[in-house]
């Protein structure tokens, strides 16, 4: 079976030569606006102390953790980029994101099935004389169907998923970033609270020599029983803080094993009481306003939401215009199985097809409508995201500033609150003053050595928070199948 087409000229029909080539002058008119990435103006220096100094090298503060120089930190960092489950997670998506990117991208090329039949079929009132026994017919071939890009919608969907996808990549390095603050926050959490269980052993052994020396002294009859009572208030009164510190160190333990992906109850035995981090650099090292637009991830994330979007518009626009399909099919058709091989036996056509919508009350432009405003919104978003940043740093560096002062004063007042408790113990013994000033002293002590180690985690936990806000980290996370090592494509 065979079927022609006429007025052919070497092969192709002069109809078909005349749309290909009309195809060819116009292929490359995309529609909808060409983006441009948004700009804001940025300060010039940030206002600092003598605290900071500032760095142009964008890579200079990555592994920014390290500044503690803390082993069991270093190993928990590393424990969590390989197994947290955000993290895990985040990566999937790009995965997924990746695979819509590719698959937008085929759209440029034709889509061809392979075809195959058989049918036994009998028509007696279509034929005369009627036949007597059923047709049998094999068929096997080709189907095409190919969209030409005359305006652009494939062309703006590929730039689409690709943003997106690049967008995909900065929430993974965002979820990295995040991670990075949450273990070295809530390992500073669990020193803190471990150094506030110290203090208040401590305090628990100098009240429990007071109790010993005032039931000495009561039993010579040097002093009343109030006295005695006295003590033993205060030291059940300072014991019954231990349990709300245990409690705080067991849920600082369980948070750092659900950060590194782990049942919560492993680390108890791996991480004993410790001491609190301490910052090995004299100044801080951060970067200048303009590089919170190249190092946040949120920031690069929103602009790439911005970018996917406003290749939408050129989606819906292209939808105002023709849309030209070459579609063909080649086939082989015999009534015995065996026929299938014989060329004899083909049929094919070939040619274009074309779609122009009319009316469509005025749907499409209302879609395009919609798409503008989108855009607009998330250049929206990504303004107010960039505030926010600049926002978070200036809170995080002048909450570090001020605690460090904080910090320098509480630690000069529970040095001189140790030293009171030894003056007045010495006084109570020598029967100089009454016993409510050693109650006083050490309740003092007691208050000023908890602030001061509320204080140093505090201080530490700004720091954290100053390289979160700048988001540092991500380019020097430890290796895995982390944002740190998928495909870097994005821009």
């Amino acid at each position: 079976m065979k079927s022609t087409t006429s007025n052919v000229n070497n092969g192709i029909p002069a109809s078909t030569s005349l749309v290909l080539g009309v195809v060819c002058l116009i292929t490359g008119c995309t529609v909808g606006p060409n983006y441009v990435p948004p700009e804001m103006e940025m300060p010039q220096q940030w206002p600092q102390g003598s605290e900071f100094s500032t760095i142009t090298d964008q890579n200079s503060n990555e592994g920014w953790w390290n500044i503690f120089a803390d082993e069991d930190l270093d190993k928990l960092v590393e424990r969590a980029v390989q197994n947290n489950r955000d993290v895990r997670a985040a990566v999937y998506r790009v995965e997924a994101s990746r695979a819509i990117r590719d698959f937008a991208g085929g759209q440029y090329y034709p889509t061809i099935d392979a075809t195959g039949s058989y049918t036994r079929s009998l028509f007696r009132a279509l034929q005369f004389p009627a036949p007597e026994e059923p047709i049998d017919i094999y068929s096997s071939g080709l189907d095409f169907l190919w969209e030409i890009d005359l305006f652009g919608r494939i062309k703006r969907s590929v730039q689409s998923s690709q943003a997106s996808y690049q967008a995909s990549i900065e929430d993974c390095r965002d979820v990295m970033v995040t991670l990075l603050a949450d273990v070295c926050s809530n390992y500073i959490d669990l020193r803190t609270v471990q150094a506030r269980i110290e203090y208040l052993n401590s305090n628990i052994q100098i009240q429990l020599r007071t109790l010993e020396l005032t039931r000495n002294l009561y039993q010579a009859e040097m002093v009343g029983e109030l006295d005695v009572r006295q003590a033993e208030l205060n030291l059940a009164d300072t014991k019954s803080q231990l349990p709300t510190l245990l409690i705080a160190e067991e849920a600082s333990l369980n948070g750092l094993s659900v950060l590194i992906g782990e049942l919560p109850g492993k680390l108890k035995g791996e991480l004993g009481p410790g001491k609190l981090p301490a910052v090995v650099k004299d100044n801080i090292t951060v970067g200048l306003p303009v590089d919170l637009l190249r190092l946040r991830p949120d920031i690069r994330r929103a602009e790439r939401q911005l970018a996917a979007q406003s290749a939408r518009i050129g989606i819906a626009k292209a939808d105002l215009y023709p849309a030209l399909q070459l579609s063909g099919s080649f086939n082989i058709e015999s009534v015995k199985f065996r026929g299938l091989g014989n060329i004899n036996n083909k049929g094919y056509a070939f040619g274009p097809g074309l779609r122009w919508n009319i009316f469509d009350g005025n749907r499409i432009r209302n879609t395009i409508k919609v798409e503008e405003a989108t855009t607009a919104e998330l250049l929206a978003n990504w303004e107010n995201t960039v505030l926010s940043a600049v926002e978070d740093v200036h809170n995080a560096m002048y909450a570090y500033v001020r605690e460090k002062e904080r910090n320098g004063s509480l630690e000069d007042s529970a040095k001189a609150a140790l030293r009171a408790v030894e003056l007045v113990e010495s006084l109570y013994k020598s029967g100089l003053t009454d016993f409510q000033n050693v109650l006083d002293t050490q309740r003092t002590l007691f208050v000023q050595q908890d602030k001061l180690a509320s204080s140093n985690g505090s201080m530490l936990r700004d720091l954290v928070q100053i390289y979160k806000a700048f988001g540092a980290g991500w380019r020097n996370a430890p290796a895995g199948d982390t944002p740190a090592n998928v495909q870097n494509d994005t821009k």
